[in-house]
């Protein structure tokens, strides 16, 4: 929200704190400020001018020599190439000596052998933002009113000696989507008393309900729809003040109808829509749910296809508007319209919210209406309206408001109480000073009983539900500098990480010494993320947020999947494509839709690589990341954590995942074996979608491998007897899973097994086409004495055994 400092200081007393200074106190009283923005870019010797004569350039086609009074006591000649410049008009003018925003000094010149002597600019080059201008005002030269006067500073009349503070506001605080509510705000830090806009009406007209008629049939998305109805407007350009309001708060000028509507929209906050009344049929007005299949066109041009979760706004013929999103173009006021039916409405957040989302219409009505407006602003914003309409229009307000109201706003009221207040934030606060606090907000309070208030809050204020909330008010407001410090009392001991938080550390330094980037995703993912991957809660769903900030981050993230994807598209769009990540935090799962218990959080650790393993080198290839090199990187994890061989890979097809290329991970507690997580390359049509080459991706729960990871070291005497390698060739079925034979290797030869490893795969043409060889080297050592030639033959006869058993045949 850009606040004007100038337009804010309409509706309360500023003296005394500067546009930096007010900055300052807002940010410490909860709300950043994140700019402060000089509109004036420096227009010093620029003044209003008025062309007294135009006439063609005497060597240049293309140029003009303009006459311009410029309340000096002689007169200018100035050459210029606008094309739209012409005798009779005002226009800025940048006289010997001024320099310019881009930095261009204007000095006397020669142009074609003409002497001009300054520069009657442009919109551009005064340094406005010409795109906000309206069309008529980028081209060429600007052209000011008739009714300003020749010699004023120009920065004067576009009111640019003004400075705009940008509200980074978060999703609860839409009460400061409006100049009332930044007033409101900075009363309370001020203590001054807000000047609200003058209400009074004139109406004129006969009765506005002989014109209008209202119906909802959709009470559950539209609370209350109200209506004025205005006859004989003329549409033009807004007064020059109307436009500089705009301007300064980012709003494109169109004409006085519309700039009335977004003028009121930015004072109250409270979105209005002008429909052209003569398009709409008998005047009648229908609020309803969209049917499967229906279109609108907007005043984009362009048609929308709309479906039952959509709101609109229709004649009882046609739709004409979606609700709190963007008009049609079938209602639209333009030049020929001549009768008015202004609307103010309260609709549904969570609907207009969803409809924006799903068309990919965001305008400044539904940024508001999806964080919820003031239910008491609709009559006051829609009176203020349409007095301004008639102002500035010359059309007649017809008597009454036409309105219909499905639900009535109840101001909600709270208990606050003085001893939880000061116990919760260290204070000791009065009752009196509580209710200073609470009168400057705005909030009626009265105290019921002895130390405890009943605290009426006002429908502006929809983010303060509970007693907490008015607390950190009074926080804010007090000043969190003021808040006291109190020393820790009693015997301290030193501190320390827990086991939890000494395993996390040693998992990030260990995967970021092996060369993998510590990534920090999103905690809120869209809701189709949660669909693509298992979570390692079997039954558990997504969270869902109360107040989202937008739809593609409406829920917990239920896996670190989705979100270390999202990171590699991004390197990989940048020419990053050799990408190797590891995140460790939080996901959220429950069992219960309806949330009657809080989430349940669980620490994960997720892994991905893709692209290529290593840097190329003028005598090492290239070689791209494969299955084992992720499965490597977990195995080293486990190893330093002495759990290597607690943990089993299993071929499986988890969801998201490569159907050949995937498996689970078991680990074996002294509670049993569980699941502990997923690894593998990620399904093709996935990595398709993401614009991804081959990538791999493991997950892990880690409270498994903290509860069993035991700090505890054990050492070993180093071995005094030689050991004794054999290495066998075994034929297998193709699809056999060669960890079900290295297990039953290990199983067979027992404590004198040292080592176990596979190091060839063989399928070709001395190999049957639906088997394959597996070569593998097995180290025999005992600890006691050297094995004599008949123990090792009989031991590793024993193994051979215990394979053929299982299927395996010796390759000759």
């Amino acid at each position: 929200m850009n606040v004007s400092y100038k337009w804010l200081s309409e509706y309360i007393d500023l003296t005394g704190a500067t546009a930096q200074q007010l900055a300052e106190r807002i940010t410490r009283a909860g709300i950043e400020i994140d700019h402060v923005e000089n509109r004036n870019p420096g227009l010093d010797n620029i003044v209003v001018g008025y062309v007294t004569a135009r006439e063609k350039h005497p060597d240049a086609d293309k140029l003009n020599v303009c006459t311009v009074d410029v309340g000096a006591a002689d007169m200018l000649q100035i050459v210029c190439g606008a094309k739209n410049v012409d005798a009779g008009q005002k226009v800025p003018v940048a006289t010997i000596g001024a320099v310019m925003p881009d930095g261009m000094k204007i000095k006397r010149a020669k142009l074609r052998g003409v002497e001009s002597q300054g520069m009657i600019c442009s919109a551009k080059e005064l340094g406005l933002n010409d795109k906000l201008l309206p069309k008529e005002m980028q081209e060429g030269i600007l052209v000011l009113p008739a009714e300003v006067q020749s010699g004023t500073p120009i920065a004067e009349i576009l009111e640019l000696n003004d400075y705009v503070l940008e509200f980074d506001l978060t999703p609860n605080r839409s009460d400061c989507l409006s100049m009332l509510g930044a007033a409101y705000e900075v009363g309370a830090i001020l203590d001054r008393p807000v000047k609200l806009p003058d209400e009074t009406i004139e109406e004129t007209g006969g009765s506005a309900a002989d014109h209008i008629s209202i119906e909802i049939t959709a009470p559950e998305a539209c609370s209350r729809y109200a209506a004025r109805y205005i006859t004989g407007v003329k549409i033009a350009p807004s007064p020059l003040w109307l436009q500089n309001r705009l301007l300064a708060a980012g709003v494109r000028p169109i004409n006085n109808i519309v700039d009335a509507t977004n003028f009121v929209m930015l004072e109250y906050g409270q979105p209005l829509h002008a429909f052209d009344a003569d398009q709409l049929s008998n005047g009648h007005i229908e609020v309803r749910m969209a049917r499967a299949g229906e279109t609108i066109v907007t005043l984009d041009g362009q048609e929308r296809k709309l479906d039952p979760q959509m709101l609109l706004i229709t004649d009882g013929v046609k739709p004409v508007a979606l609700a709190g999103v963007m008009g049609g173009a079938n209602s639209e006021v333009t030049e020929s319209t001549v009768n008015i039916l202004l609307e103010s409405a309260k609709f549904d957040g969570g609907v207009v919210r969803k409809a924006s989302r799903q068309l990919g219409l965001r305008s400044e009505a539904s940024l508001r209406i999806e964080k919820e407006v003031n239910p008491e602003a609709v009559i006051p914003a829609l009176n203020r309206a349409a007095e301004l309409i008639r102002q500035l229009t010359g059309g007649t307000v017809a008597a009454g408001i036409v309105e219909k109201v499905t639900t009535q706003h109840i101001r909600q009221t709270i208990q606050l109480s003085v001893e939880k207040t000061n116990r919760m934030l260290g204070t000791s606060l009065t009752a009196a000073e509580i209710h200073s606090i609470l009168r400057r907000l705005g909030f009626e309070g009265n105290e019921a009983e002895s130390g405890v208030f009943e605290v009426q809050i006002p429908a502006r204020r929809g983010d303060i539900t509970l007693a907490v909330d008015l607390i950190e008010e009074v926080a804010r407001m007090y000043g969190y500098d003021n808040i006291p410090t109190t020393p820790i009392e009693g015997a301290t001991t030193p501190g320390h990480l827990t086991k939890s938080q000494r395993i996390r550390r040693e998992i990030r330094r260990l995967l970021a010494g092996g060369g993998l980037h510590e990534a920090i995703t999103y905690s809120f993912t869209h809701p189709q993320e949660t669909e693509l991957f298992p979570t390692l809660s079997p039954n558990a769903k997504a969270v869902k947020l109360a107040m989202p900030m937008s739809e593609d981050r409406s829920v917990l993230r239920t896996s670190f999947i989705p979100g270390l994807l999202d990171t590699a598209g991004y390197n990989r769009n940048r020419k990053n494509e050799d990408v190797q990540l590891f995140e460790v935090g939080s996901i959220y799962v429950t069992d219960d839709a309806a949330l009657a218990e809080l989430p349940e959080e669980k620490t994960v650790l997720a892994l991905l690589m893709t692209g290529k393993r290593s840097t190329p080198q003028w005598n090492v290839k290239a070689e791209p990341v494969d299955f084992y090199d992720i499965k490597g990187a977990l195995d080293s994890l486990f190893s330093h954590l002495g759990i290597i061989g607690r943990v089993r890979y299993a071929a499986d097809r988890p969801a998201g995942f490569h159907p050949g290329r995937s498996a689970s991970i078991y680990l074996q507690t002294d509670a049993g074996e569980v699941l502990l997580g997923t690894i593998g390359q990620i399904h093709p049509d996935l990595q398709r979608s993401k614009d991804l080459g081959e990538t791999y991706v493991a997950e892990i729960l880690l409270q498994p491998v903290i509860d069993t990871t035991s700090f505890a070291i054990e050492y070993q005497v180093l071995p005094r007897f030689p050991a004794v390698e054999r290495d066998i060739a075994l034929v297998l079925d193709r699809k056999a899973e060669v960890g079900h034979y290295v297990n039953i290797a290990k199983e067979t030869a027992g404590a004198w097994l040292e080592s176990v490893r596979v190091f060839d795969v063989y399928t070709g043409d001395r190999i049957a086409a639906d088997k394959k060889s597996v070569a593998i080297s097995l180290v025999y050592r005992n600890p006691e004495q050297t094995f004599t030639d008949e123990e090792i033959t009989a031991l590793h006869g024993k193994v051979v055994a215990a394979l053929e058993a299982q299927g395996a045949e010796l390759r000759k």
